[in-house]
C-alpha cells in the first residue's frame, strides 16, 4: 500500500480553524480536498493534545536502532536495562519492550547461552590444525576408527527428559511426569566405544577411575570390541586427552599392544561422534524411567545393545562436516 502524503502544518491548522468556526468534518474535507477520516483524526488530536504537530512516534529512532544493534553485536550479554540506560544517556528515551521489538526486527532474540568447553587460544589453534590436516581424509579412514569415551547417566536428573502428548491441565498426571528426588537419585559412570559398524562394548565403572583402571578397561574391552565389530586391519583407536588417557603408562601400554591412536585436539567433544550416541542412549533410557540404580544399569546395557548400526554409520559419516564446521568457525565450538 502506498504511503499517504503527510499534510502540511498550515493545512492541519486550517482544519482546526474551520472546525472552530462550526464547519462539519465533511465540509472541511471537501473545502480542503482532504479525506473526512483524516480531518477527524486531526481534530481529535487537537482536542486531546491542543496541538496539530506530529507527536513522538513509538519505537527507537534510526540512530537508536544502529546503536542497539552495534552494542549487542559487540557484547551479546548486554541486558535490555543496559540498552535503555545507554540510549537515555545519548538523549533517546525508549522502553524495554521497544528494545525487544527492535532487536527482533533485526533478527535477534534472547536465548539461553549454551554451556561449552573453555577454549584457550592454544586449543583453538590445535582444533584448526587438526581439522585442516584431516579434512581431505577419505571416508573409509573414519569408518575404520573405534571411538570411545566415558559418560555419567543420572537416575532422576537433568538427563531424564522426554516429551509427552497430553491434554490441557494434565501436566501433573503420573503418565505425564518424570519423578525426581530432592538430592538427586544417584548416577552411574559408563565407558563405551563404537564404530561405523555399530556399538562396541559398554561397561559400568564402579569406582573412581584412575590410569591403572583405565588400562584394565581397555585390556578387557577394546580388542574384543574390535573383533566383534570386524574392524579392518590397521584400525585406529580414538580417545580424548583426559590425563588418564595421556599418562605415560597408558601411552606405553598402547604402544606395546601396537594400537594406532588418533591424535586428538583437546577440548573437542564436538568432534567425537560418540557424544551424539551418548545423547541417544540417555533419551532411550529416560523414556523407560528406571526406578533404581540396578535398573538404570540394566536398561543402559539393553538400550546400548539395541542402538542400530545405521545410527552409528550416519554419525561417523558426519565427520567431514564436523571438520568443515570447525574451520568455518575459526576453531571454536560447533553445533555438533
Amino acid at each position: 500500500m502506498a504511503k499517504t502524503k503527510e499534510l502540511s502544518k498550515d493545512t492541519r491548522n486550517k482544519i482546526v480553524d474551520l472546525h472552530q468556526a462550526g464547519k462539519t468534518e465533511s465540509a472541511i474535507g471537501k473545502q480542503l480536498g482532504v479525506k473526512k477520516s483524516t480531518v477527524g483524526a486531526i481534530i481529535r488530536k487537537w482536542k486531546t493534545y491542543k496541538t496539530t504537530d506530529n507527536l513522538p512516534r513509538s519505537g527507537a529512532p534510526p540512530r537508536g536502532v544502529k546503536m542497539i544493534t552495534r552494542t549487542v553485536s559487540k557484547n551479546p550479554r548486554t541486558t535490555r536495562g543496559d540498552l535503555v540506560n545507554d540510549l537515555q544517556r545519548a538523549g533517546t528515551k525508549v522502553t524495554k519492550a521497544t528494545i525487544s521489538n527492535t532487536l527482533r526486527r533485526q533478527g535477534l532474540k534472547s536465548c539461553s547461552a549454551r554451556h561449552v568447553p573453555l577454549l584457550k587460544p592454544v586449543h583453538v589453534r590445535a582444533r584448526l590444525k587438526s581439522a585442516r590436516e584431516h579434512l581431505d581424509d577419505p571416508e573409509e579412514d573414519w569408518e575404520n576408527v573405534i571411538w570411545s569415551d566415558e559418560t555419567k547417566i543420572e537416575l532422576f536428573g537433568k538427563n531424564s527428559t522426554c516429551r509427552v502428548w497430553r491434554r490441557k491441565n494434565a501436566e501433573l498426571h503420573p503418565k505425564n511426569t518424570i519423578p525426581t528426588v530432592k538430592h538427586g537419585g544417584g548416577n552411574i559412570m559408563l565407558w563405551g566405544c563404537f564404530s561405523a559398524k555399530g556399538p562396541g562394548r559398554l561397561i559400568r565403572v564402579k569406582e573412581r577411575m584412575n590410569g591403572a583402571m583405565y588400562r584394565e578397561i581397555l585390556s578387557k574391552n577394546l580388542l574384543p570390541s574390535a573383533r566383534a565389530l570386524k574392524m579392518k586391519r590397521g584400525w585406529v583407536f580414538q580417545h580424548d586427552n583426559d590425563p588418564k588417557h595421556t599418562a605415560r603408562a597408558t601411552k606405553e601400554w598402547l604402544r606395546k599392544k601396537h594400537f594406532k591412536v588418533l591424535e586428538w585436539p583437546s577440548q573437542s567433544p564436538d568432534l567425537n561422534p560418540i557424544e551424539n550416541l551418548w545423547r541417544e542412549l540417555k533419551i532411550r533410557v529416560a523414556q523407560r524411567q528406571p526406578q533404581n540404580i540396578t535398573a538404570l544399569e540394566e536398561i543402559c546395557m539393553e538400550e546400548w545393545a539395541k542402538l542400530p548400526a545405521t545410527v552409528c554409520k550416519n554419525l561417523v559419516a558426519t565427520y567431514r562436516k564436523r571438520l568443515t564446521s570447525v574451520i568455518a568457525n575459526k576453531g571454536y565450538i560447533t553445533k555438533y
